[in-house]
């Protein structure tokens, strides 16, 4: 199972990548690894200010139907268009090509609560 030491991480198995005011978020290798093939995304969120562990949009697989939650409250920016067509980027690159949105972060400090990757790795293992 692959956890990136460069991000932080939700209880509810969501990434964070924060790049100055912004994040880039997306669910863990294991998350995906879960769900098995995921075949759509959806986040109607886009342009909408967020709180933290508010959904923001969902992730079918074949298996099921998920609820992505924000790990840290802020505006949704951008959703990755890539998944529109490609959502099984998040099970081949889930930290790379497989982000599902950009926001400003409006709560930095929030980050704090979030696990590093040797609390998540403890905390899914």
């Amino acid at each position: 199972m692959n956890i990136k030491e460069n991000l932080k991480y939700a209880k509810t198995h969501e990434w964070v990548r924060v790049e100055g005011e912004f994040a880039y978020i997306g669910i863990s290798d294991f998350a995906q690894s879960e769900l098995g093939d995921i075949v759509y995304v959806d986040v109607p969120t886009v342009g909408e200010n967020i709180a933290k562990g508010d959904v923001f949009g969902t992730i079918e697989a074949v298996k099921t139907v998920s609820d992505v939650y924000l790990p840290i409250s802020g505006e949704v920016l951008e959703f990755n268009e890539a998944l529109a067509t490609n959502p099984e980027l998040i099970n081949k690159d889930p930290y790379g090509e497989g982000w599902i949105v950009k926001i400003k972060m409006s709560n930095p400090a929030e980050l704090e609560s979030l696990l590093s990757a040797e609390e998540y790795k403890s905390a899914i293992i």
